[in-house]
């Protein structure tokens, strides 16, 4: 089958609901900013020039308007966006810290965007994309577990590359053995990993990077691009028999840390789409990384994800 698009993902599209000051009372302000990791993955590879395609579900609601409103304006191909009837669009609320990182309360109990089905999902879009990129956030709950198998399976099927980051958060799984076992599962699919150092942490015990990263190759020999990221410290890439690392951008001006792991990923699947995944050579890993990272800090430097990406020449600037 022809390849039509680069790269369709799958997932959650919803509300971050981030701290932006106080108000004369003294009453905390919040500012709506469209946001879920695979929407901001796919607003990235848009800034990069990729065609993409979004696959969720939102609520008909005017936060669900506002969300597809803003995907569109991002240049993302939405046939694949599903409005649900009886469940509002998922919201949460981001808590920052003094180092920048984030606190998360979700109101997804249910959400809409756990209520994707199976038939809701158009298999045009995943069978047509070069890339199929997914997280853990739509293996939480039925029935969308169900429908993130069966675009997995669609893809893997239509000889797409599979893209997984398991962007863990841990209060929206009813317990920590179960997310573990579905981000094995995710792990168990995907040919390219992008996975934070807590996530690392969390999986294998490990809090060096390289045993950690070996005792995941190990046990998921399918993962033909693992990448490490460490927050500002930097990140690692492992391919092959290859170990790369760059340095973090530490320029200043960083407001809130939301959207960074999303654009280096975005960054990474843009490389790979320009590239290919064969014979990668350790120059062509420190290029990578570079860009991820510098990318990555650039998103911090402003509020929220999807509209507050970089553009390429921003990134090549520093560069």
């Amino acid at each position: 089958m022809d390849k039509t698009m680069d790269v369709a993902a799958l997932g959650e599209l919803l509300v971050d609901f981030t701290q932006s000051g106080l108000s004369p009372q003294g009453n905390p302000l919040y500012e709506a900013n469209p946001g879920g990791a695979p929407a901001n993955v796919l607003a990235m590879l848009r800034k990069l020039g990729k065609s993409c395609a979004f696959l969720g579900k939102v609520g008909r609601d005017s936060f669900g308007d506002m969300l597809e409103k803003t995907v569109l304006e991002a240049g993302i191909d939405v046939r694949g966006l599903r409005r649900e009837e009886t469940v509002h669009t998922t919201l949460a609320v981001v808590s920052t810290m003094p180092d920048g990182d984030r606190d998360f309360s979700f109101y997804r109990k249910p959400g809409a965007d756990i209520l994707l089905r199976k038939e809701d999902l158009d298999l045009s879009l995943i069978r047509g994309c070069r890339i199929f990129h997914f997280g853990s956030l739509s293996l939480t709950d039925e029935p969308c577990r169900e429908a993130t198998v069966t675009a997995v399976e669609t893809a893997r099927a239509s000889a797409a590359l599979i893209s997984f980051d398991p962007n863990l958060r841990e209060p929206l799984w009813d317990s920590l053995e179960t997310a573990k076992a579905q981000i094995f599962w995710g792990l168990s699919q995907c040919d390219i990993a992008k996975i934070a150092d807590n996530e690392l942490l969390f999986l294998t015990g490990q809090t060096d990077f390289d045993q950690g990263a070996a005792e995941l190759r190990n046990q998921f020999p399918n993962i033909r691009l693992l990448n490490v990221t460490a927050g500002a410290a930097g990140s690692y890439s492992y391919y092959g028999g290859l170990r790369v690392f760059e340095e973090g951008r530490r320029l200043g001006g960083v407001i809130e840390t939301t959207g960074a792991g999303d654009t280096f990923c975005a960054s990474v699947l843009n490389f790979v789409l320009d590239h290919g995944l064969e014979n990668l050579t350790e120059q062509d890993l420190h290029a990578m990384l570079r860009f991820a990272n510098t990318a990555a800090y650039l998103v911090t430097t402003k509020k929220g994800a999807i509209r507050s990406m970089p553009e390429r020449e921003q990134v090549e600037a520093i560069l």
